[in-house]
């Protein structure tokens, strides 16, 4: 690319787009509080999982006793990633999350492949699902004896999507009040069913408990998908590092975010298990789709509406963090020349990053198109733990090749250890269990390595490619009243 004339393309329409006030800067600004920080955690961690399918620890564990066991050591373990995190994220302090460190530590190419597979797959994919368990859980009760039609859940799911991706690009603001009271709502639903289980609990009923470890499975490789399970529902405990740029005090509030956010969705996760074990029969927990739904049809009454009505506000909040959160993973991406300069623009009345939310909300939506786009998360456990591994042995890295860097926040060296080995555990067991699904998810990221060498590596391009590009940076220049970050260089 025609790095001058680029330069000059996007430099004159900062002077004329530039705004009209006291504050010329033009970048991200640190709106973001720690509140804000532990709804973005907590908002995103909890999606639907909790309320529809935590079943996948209780089948793999086989026992009542070792699901709680799973869960209550997979939200430590997910403590422990975070506190990894805490330090990477203090001392690498750039937006991107994983994508800052992978390039920190080993190079742009492994940090464009994450860059790649989060692209086609991790992020639009994890978002079009829940998007879709939104429609559906909204629409439900209009269709209370069958299925809602097809149509109606993947257009009310398309216009969510819009929606929420208009209120980002409006306002950080409104994207963040949106997120906090979305979090508490999901919260309260959980204080629900949890005073509710206990409230049987309290009254005598505990048959489900009386043998709570007896047809536990002892073979390895089941308790490791027990804990494949577990992780996964824990899953979003990074997202927060996506936004490190736009964050109050980040050396601070980080890490309190997460000392405040992990415990606290640790304890929930667990007394909420321990509520359905106590209503729910495990024949009854293993056969149900969406188990909120079966225990309040069966203990709530004429309240028992209330539950899916929860499950479609914790849908839309998780949505809504992983939107604001995620697209700042494509700008920064973009800012490091790895994807197209304009999802790198910034809106010169707003302040947030259009271009890259309009980026992604189109890729969701071209998702939304396809049918079985469920399949696909089949591949997301796989590739996202390998790149969580890769972002852990990173910090292992950079221990040993910048010793004396400036580290705000320094974990104990134990703990990086522990992760990355129980990490390379959960990445070479699925080469057993499901070699399909890991064969298909190395081809996503290996199809990563010729973009690569074609729209990064090589240099010396055609002028009507160079030409190509500049226009299109112009274009969504004008189109979205942006322009480049301020002290970034192209």
């Amino acid at each position: 690319m025609s790095v001058n004339k680029n330069n000059a393309i996007l430099a004159a329409e900062k002077e004329t787009l530039r705004p009209n006030n006291s504050d010329n800067d033009i970048k991200l600004k640190k709106e973001l509080g720690l509140l804000d920080g532990v709804a973005i955690i907590v908002g995103i961690i909890i999606g639907a999982g909790i309320f529809v399918s935590p079943k996948g620890v209780l089948k793999s564990s086989g026992s009542v006793g070792l699901a709680l066991i799973v869960w209550v050591l997979s939200g430590l373990l997910s403590m422990i990633g975070a506190l990894c995190y805490a330090e990477l994220g203090t001392m690498i302090p750039k937006s991107g999350g994983d994508y800052a460190y992978i390039n920190e530590a080993f190079g742009p190419l492994p940090a464009f492949l994450y860059l790649w597979v989060a692209l086609l797959v991790l992020v639009p994919t994890g978002n079009a699902i829940t998007a879709l368990t939104f429609a559906q859980y909204i629409l439900q009760p209009a269709w209370p004896t069958c299925e809602p039609p097809y149509e109606a859940v993947r257009l009310l799911a398309a216009v969510i999507t819009c929606l929420l991706t208009v209120i980002n690009c409006y306002n950080v603001k409104w994207a963040t009040r949106v997120q906090d009271i979305f979090t508490g709502t999901k919260i309260l639903a959980l204080v629900i069913i949890v005073i509710a289980g206990m409230w049987v609990l309290g009254s005598g009923k505990t048959e489900n408990f009386r043998s709570p470890m007896s047809n536990t499975n002892p073979e390895p490789g089941f308790i490791a998908l027990a804990f494949y399970s577990g992780l996964f529902s824990y899953s979003g405990w990074n997202y927060l590092n996506f936004v490190t740029e736009e964050l109050k005090e980040p050396y601070k509030n980080l890490p309190r975010a997460i000392w405040i956010s992990m415990p606290m969705v640790t304890i929930i996760y667990v007394l909420t298990n321990i509520a359905y074990f106590v209503v729910l029969t495990k024949d009854e927990l293993l056969a149900s789709d969406a188990v909120a739904v079966t225990f309040g049809d069966k203990l709530l009454g004429v309240m028992s509406w209330i539950m899916p009505f929860f499950v479609a506000c914790s849908t839309f909040g998780a949505l809504n963090g992983a939107i604001f959160a995620s697209s700042r993973l494509f700008f920064v991406g973009a800012r490091q020349g790895h994807l197209p300069k304009a999802i790198a623009l910034i809106n010169v009345d707003k302040f947030t990053p259009v271009p890259s939310l309009v980026f992604l909300c189109f890729i969701t939506l071209v998702l939304l198109i396809i049918k079985d786009v469920y399949v696909l998360i089949n591949y997301l456990s796989f590739v996202e733990a390998l790149f969580t591994t890769l972002s852990v042995s990173g910090l292992l890295w950079l221990r040993y090749k910048k010793p004396h860097a400036v580290r705000p926040i320094k974990v104990n060296i134990i703990f990086p250890i522990i992760f990355f080995i129980i990490c390379v555990f959960l990445v070479t067991l699925p080469f057993y269990v499901s070699p399909w699904e890991v064969g298909i998810g190395l081809i996503l990221i290996v199809s990563g390595i010729p973009m690569y060498l074609i729209f990064i590596y090589w240099k010396n391009k055609p002028l009507w490619l160079v030409r190509t590009s500049d226009n299109f940076n112009l274009a969504c220049a004008k189109m979205f009243m942006c322009v480049l970050e301020d002290g970034k260089k192209d």
